[in-house]
C-alpha cells in the first residue's frame, strides 16, 4: 500500500510539474491572430512572413497548433492583441472560421478585416461581425502597398466614442476607426438607392446594420426592400397583438432571444422614413414635368427669336 501511494503521489507530483511548465509557455502573447480559410493559405503565408519580418509576433494555424486543435485556437485567440480576419467568399463559408471570430468578437479583442477576394461584399454572419469596421483591400493595391495601409490599421487606437456601440458591448466601446484617407480604406457598408423598394436582402442588412438595429437584422436575414414595407403594413393595419406574438415565436427560434420593442419601434421609423422619400421624389417628378409641359416651345415664333 505505502509503494502504491508512493507510486500515486510521484505521478502525480510529475503531472503537476508538466503542467506549470506548459501554463508558463501558454503565458507568451500574440501580437496578431490570422483568421483565414485554408483555400486562402498561400496569400496568408505571404502576409505571415512580411508581419514576421517587420517584427511582430504572429500566431497562425499552419505552423504552431500541437493536440487539439479547437483548444489551441481558442487559446491563440485569448492570447492575441489582434484578430486579423481574412475575408473572402470561402471565409464566409467555413463553419470554423465563423467560430473563430465569433468568439474573438464575444471578447471584444480588436477585430482588422482585410479583403482578398476582388468585388468580395461580406454578408450573412460575417457582415454582422464586422459591418461597421474599416478593412484593408488586398485587392485594390500592391501588396506593399496594402501592407503600409495594413500597418496602420493594426497601430491605430481603439478609441471611445458614445455614438458608436459595438454591438452587444455593455460599456459602450467604440467601433475601430481610422485616420486613413478615404482613398487608401473603406467602409465595408456601401450605399443604396432611396427608393427602399429596389433594395436586395444584402442592401437590407447593410442598412439595418447601419443602423445598429441587430436582432432585426438578423430576424429578417432573407428580407428585401419589398418585404420590409409589407412588413410595416401588417404591423400598421393588421391585429398587432397577433403579428407581435408571430414575430415573438420568431425571434426567439432565429436569435434565441425575446423580441425587441425598441428595435421594432425604430425599424418602422425608418421604414416610414425612406417611404416619404420616394413620395417626395415622385412630387419632384411631378413638378418638373408639370414645369417642362408649361414650357413655350418656340417653332416659328418671331417674338420668342426676338426674346
Amino acid at each position: 500500500m505505502e509503494k502504491t501511494t508512493y507510486g500515486i503521489l510521484w505521478n502525480l507530483k510529475s503531472m503537476y510539474e508538466d503542467h506549470e511548465l506548459i501554463e508558463k509557455h501558454d503565458e507568451t502573447m500574440f501580437d496578431i491572430m490570422i483568421s483565414y480559410s485554408h483555400k486562402d493559405k498561400i496569400f496568408c503565408k505571404q502576409l505571415y512572413d512580411e508581419l514576421i519580418k517587420i517584427g511582430y509576433h504572429v500566431w497562425i494555424d499552419f505552423d504552431q497548433i500541437h493536440g487539439n486543435v479547437i483548444d489551441a485556437i481558442v487559446q491563440a485567440i485569448e492570447q492575441s492583441n489582434i484578430i486579423l480576419i481574412c475575408m473572402s467568399e470561402q471565409y464566409r463559408r467555413s463553419n470554423y472560421c465563423r467560430a473563430e471570430a465569433n468568439y474573438a468578437f464575444r471578447r471584444r479583442t480588436k477585430i482588422v478585416p482585410i479583403l482578398l477576394e476582388e468585388h468580395y461584399q461580406p454578408d450573412g454572419w460575417l457582415l454582422f461581425l464586422v459591418g461597421q469596421l474599416i478593412y484593408v483591400d488586398f485587392t485594390k493595391y500592391e501588396f506593399s502597398k496594402a501592407m503600409e495601409i495594413l500597418i496602420k490599421e493594426l497601430k491605430a487606437p481603439v478609441l471611445q466614442d458614445d455614438n458608436l456601440q459595438h454591438i452587444e458591448s455593455k460599456n459602450k466601446r467604440s467601433i475601430v476607426t481610422s485616420n486613413l484617407s478615404i482613398h487608401q480604406s473603406k467602409s465595408i457598408l456601401p450605399t443604396h438607392s432611396d427608393n427602399i423598394l429596389e433594395w436586395t436582402p444584402t442592401e437590407v442588412q447593410h442598412w439595418l446594420i447601419g443602423h445598429n438595429l441587430v436582432q432585426m437584422s438578423r430576424l429578417l436575414s432573407d428580407y428585401d426592400g419589398s418585404s420590409l414595407t409589407h412588413l410595416n403594413k401588417y404591423l400598421i393595419n393588421g391585429e398587432l397583438q397577433q403579428i407581435l406574438k408571430l414575430l415573438q415565436e420568431d425571434c426567439l427560434r432565429r436569435t434565441n432571444q425575446n423580441l425587441s420593442l425598441i428595435e421594432l419601434v425604430r425599424l418602422q421609423n425608418l421604414i416610414d422614413q425612406q417611404q416619404k422619400k420616394i413620395l417626395e421624389s415622385k412630387s419632384f417628378e411631378k413638378r418638373t414635368k408639370k414645369k417642362t409641359n408649361s414650357r413655350c416651345i418656340p417653332i416659328n415664333c418671331s417674338f420668342c427669336e426676338i426674346i
